[in-house]
């Protein structure tokens, strides 16, 4: 209410409820790829992880990367959270200035 009363228009307040929370999503997968991918890179090469030989038939935590099915997964995960954001932007276009302000 407070952005349509100056005169935001619809598409504007829209960009706001799209746009930055896929800037947040962006900038929390790059920094969860990049911790996440990180440690499997360490674990891969240094085996710092080990398993007990009694429970376990390999020594150390295997660790296998499929590129494409971590470029996928991304993908996928930002597409699903943009798509999430619609619905609540379109609801709050539609929310009329004077209801949103108004003190009861």
């Amino acid at each position: 209410g407070t952005l349509k009363a100056p005169g935001t228009s619809n598409w504007g307040i829209r960009k706001i409820f799209i746009f930055n929370p896929i800037y947040f999503i962006g900038k929390g997968m790059f920094w969860g790829n990049l911790i996440g991918i990180g440690l499997c890179l360490i674990q891969q090469h240094f085996q710092i992880i080990t398993l007990s030989q009694e429970s376990y038939y390999v020594s150390t935590v295997p660790i296998y990367f499929n590129w494409l099915y971590i470029i996928m997964l991304n993908i996928g995960t930002l597409v699903v959270c943009s798509l999430s954001m619609l619905i609540p932007s379109y609801i709050i276009t539609n929310i009329s200035p004077i209801k949103a302000i108004r003190f009861n």
